[in-house]
This record gives C-alpha cells, sequence and structure tokens, in this order.
C-alpha cells in the first residue's frame, strides 16, 4: 500500500479522484493549495479559493481522509504570475495552466507532499501513465486520457521523467460523465459543481484590468491588413532554405494597411483574438493577426479565412525545447514525423518537425490558424506526449 497525497481542488474530478485511490487501498491524504489572494480582475464576488477550500474539506471529511491546506501563493506570484506579466508585456502569449503545473503542482507542490511521507502525487487531471524498462531504465510515459473532449495531457507537456515517476491520474481511464456519476452514487458535495474557469487558480478574470496590475494601458492605433496584401507576402515554397521565413511571424509594418481605429495597449491582445476590438463598418468580424508592443500597434484582418490567421509552421529555439521522452531527443540534422497541437483541445495535425542547431522548425502538413509566440506545441506518437517548446 502507498501514501498519496491527492491535490484535493473543490472540484468533481479530484474528488473522485480521491475516493477511487482510497478504493485501490492506498494511504490517502488530502492537500489543498491556495495559490492566489488578489481579487484585481477577477469576476467574482469573493476568493474562489475560499469556497474551494470548504467543499474540499467536506469532501475529505465524507471520504474520511485527512485534510490540510498550504499556502504557495507566493511561489506561484513569482513563478507564474510575474512571469505571465513579463511576457505578456513582450507581445507574447503565454499558457497558465501549463506553467502552474510544471512551477507549482508538480514541483512546489510535489516538495509539500514529500513532506508528508508521500510516494505519489495525484491529480485530477484527464490522462495516464505508462511505463517500460529500456536498457536497463524505466521510462515512464505520458498518456493522452481517454475522454477525447476532456484529455489534459496537453497542460502536463512540460513534465519530467522525475515528475512523472512521482504522479497518479486515477480518472485518467474514465470520462467525464462517468466521473460525475461516481460522485452523484457517493453523494458528494461536487457531484454538480462547474468546472473551474479563467487562469489556473486565480478563476475567471477580465485578462485586461487583471494585466493593468502590471502593464499599464496605452493607446495606440489598430491597422488593418487588407487580405490580397497577405496573400501575395505568403506565396512562399516550401523549401528548407525557406523555414525561417515560414515559421516566423510576418514582420507587419505601420504602411502595411490603414488605421482604422484605437486600442489601449498592444500587449493586451494575442493573435486569432476577435474580442476586445470594439471597431464596428465590417461586414465580417476582425481578428487580431499581429501586434507590435515596441510601437503599440494592433494589426487585423476581416474575416475567419483572412490569411493573416494562418501560417504553415513555427520555430521553438533549442533553449525552450523538452523531452518528456529523453531517449527520443532529434539530433542536429534529423526530421521525425508526428502529431502536434498547439493550444488545448485541438485536434491533433501532422507535421515534420526538422532539427537544426538553433532549434525545432515544425511545418505542417496543413496551415495553421492562431499561432502563437508564447504558447506551447506539443508533439505526440499516437496517445503519447513526447515533448513540447515554446513557440518563439
Amino acid at each position: 500500500m502507498s501514501r498519496v497525497v491527492i491535490g484535493l481542488s473543490g472540484g468533481v474530478d479530484s474528488s473522485v479522484a480521491a475516493y477511487l485511490l482510497k478504493q485501490q487501498g492506498h494511504d490517502v491524504v488530502a492537500l489543498f493549495m491556495v495559490n492566489w489572494h488578489d481579487r484585481t480582475g477577477t469576476i467574482t464576488s469573493r476568493c474562489t479559493w475560499e469556497d474551494d477550500a470548504m467543499i474540499a474539506e467536506l469532501v475529505a471529511k465524507k471520504l474520511d481522509i485527512p485534510f490540510h491546506i498550504v499556502d504557495l501563493s507566493k511561489d506561484y506570484k513569482q513563478r507564474v504570475v510575474v512571469f505571465m506579466f513579463g511576457e505578456y508585456s513582450k507581445g507574447r502569449t503565454p499558457n497558465p495552466y501549463v506553467l502552474c503545473n510544471r512551477e507549482i503542482k508538480f514541483d512546489i507542490f510535489l516538495d509539500e507532499c514529500l513532506k508528508h511521507d508521500a510516494d505519489f502525487v495525484a491529480t485530477g487531471h484527464y490522462c495516464r501513465k505508462s511505463e517500460f524498462e529500456k536498457d536497463g531504465k524505466i521510462i515512464h510515459q505520458l498518456l493522452a486520457g481517454k475522454d477525447n473532449n476532456k484529455d489534459q495531457s496537453y497542460f502536463l507537456c512540460q513534465l519530467n521523467q522525475y515528475q512523472l515517476s512521482k504522479a497518479m491520474f486515477p480518472i485518467g481511464h474514465l470520462e467525464k460523465p462517468e466521473v460525475r456519476e461516481i460522485a452523484r452514487q457517493l453523494n458528494l458535495p461536487t457531484a454538480e459543481r462547474k468546472d473551474s474557469q479563467g487562469i489556473c487558480f486565480v478563476g475567471k478574470v477580465d485578462l485586461p484590468t487583471f494585466l493593468q496590475q502590471q502593464l499599464e494601458p496605452k493607446t495606440g492605433n489598430v491597422i488593418e491588413v487588407p487580405a490580397d496584401f497577405m496573400a501575395k507576402k505568403k506565396n512562399i515554397e516550401k523549401t528548407e532554405e525557406n523555414f525561417r521565413k515560414l515559421c516566423s511571424e510576418f514582420p507587419y509594418k505601420p504602411w502595411s494597411g490603414k488605421v482604422i481605429g484605437e486600442h489601449r495597449g498592444a500587449h493586451y491582445y494575442t493573435v486569432g483574438q476577435r474580442k476586445g476590438l470594439n471597431i464596428g463598418g465590417h461586414q465580417d468580424p476582425l481578428f487580431v493577426i499581429g501586434t507590435d508592443v515596441s510601437r503599440n500597434i494592433l494589426y487585423v484582418g476581416e474575416g475567419t479565412e483572412h490569411p493573416g490567421l494562418y501560417r504553415p509552421g513555427l520555430f521553438i529555439p533549442k533553449e525552450e525545447t523538452h523531452w518528456i521522452r529523453p531517449d527520443l531527443v532529434m539530433n542536429t540534422g534529423e526530421s521525425r514525423r508526428y502529431d502536434l497541437r498547439i493550444r488545448y483541445r485541438q485536434p491533433l495535425e501532422k507535421a515534420t518537425i526538422y532539427q537544426h542547431e538553433d532549434g525545432m522548425y515544425i511545418i505542417f502538413d496543413d496551415e495553421q490558424r492562431g499561432i502563437t509566440s508564447g504558447q506551447f506545441a506539443a508533439w505526440y506518437e499516437g496517445d503519447e506526449l513526447i515533448g513540447s517548446g515554446v513557440i518563439s
């Protein structure tokens, strides 16, 4: 029997995960994380963590397992929120869920679990784990969850072999309706509770208001780039000498289009964004196709098929490349076929990874919409997540 510390969040997924662990005969301890106190920008009437902690404690009592609270807010602010502010200030869009799992749940929180003599740390993620032996070493595999609509392996794309060796995902073999039904049968207080939304552990936020804690509003121009202008500029052959152009953001200039309005700060927007532009007079909606934080300019295009929304490839610098499977690291000059996704819940897309001295050039079979610097690209082989990296 193993001692397992479960990150009990006050949601239905971790509640059922705790129950399943106990049913399997493990010595289960519940640990609730307090990661955020500030309510600035949150679209709630009170701090969500207080409600979550109360519900989590009720679940622990129902399951008859010890319950503890740990405050990780200082680490969370420094390692997730401050980093986010820095990325947005550079015109990049970080993924707080990936950061939270890498920096908090499977690092700082894992250390806290080990203080409780844990053999393993468990979460309510919809993913699975496997292992096999290779050359006398145990290789841990991160696998997609059974529920295709809820698979959360992407959020764990930055985990390493040690973190996986300590991880347990008790509900990864279940689908969401099955988890809800187990909770109902047990009459758990989380059975009908809605899933959390917004930034990991902060809650649902108005992003510009939240970012204004560190990034001041600055009025700038919105420039509309005609579709035919981009169509001509994108006529580039998919050859290796063109990889840098194919995999880079288009270098828009103020003369690439015409000024059609103003915005409150280019750092508040991301490529592919539609909401928040508040500019009328167009038959089809406007989308952000580029940001220039140095000049404080937003570039937009009209319609979902605007060529500025799509790119054939992306680049990941060598220092931003991470392999969950270090035994599969690519050598310079090597190319390999993988399935990729660049955001949560995106269907996997066929692509070829070309490993160069400076990093990875990834060319998709079909152009991808809304490739955004600062986000994570993750590559899969079948249902196994092999590695990931930060898009340049």
